[in-house]
């Protein structure tokens, strides 16, 4: 199912140990990964302090763009599981300032209530 996931853009959850070693240079001191999404090509990771997306563009994947999105900017979230008929879970995200939504697919294997609690702890803690 993982390749079908990828196909489809569904997101799977990597290992946060291997991810905190390759994303050490652009972490502040004393940040830690919390957890991390794998979405074809893209990372979501989620941190102690933000949001960060990882888009990778090109056909080499050489060039990158990293969205940083502070917990204290996320002004309402949506997460969506999975149903009988439904295969996946969504999750939608407003930043201050935007009208559309951050918005990603999870697999159904995707524990879509543990980032429901972490985007609820961060947010709750930063108003």
């Amino acid at each position: 199912m993982g390749l079908l996931d990828h196909l489809l853009g569904n997101a799977t959850q990597l290992d946060k140990e291997t991810v905190q070693k390759e994303f050490n240079e652009i972490l502040c001191t004393g940040e830690e990964i919390e957890s991390v999404f794998n979405i074809m090509r893209d990372k979501w990771i989620f941190t102690t302090h933000r949001l960060i997306i990882e888009d990778i563009q090109g056909v080499t994947g050489k060039k990158r763009e990293y969205h940083s999105i502070p917990y204290k900017s996320i002004t309402h979230f949506l997460i969506e599981t999975a149903g009988s008929f439904d295969d996946d879970s969504e999750m939608k995200i407003w930043i201050s300032s935007t009208a559309e939504p951050f918005k990603q697919e999870f697999s159904r294997g995707t524990n879509i209530k543990e980032i429901q609690r972490t985007l609820a702890t961060h947010v709750l803690m930063h108003k």
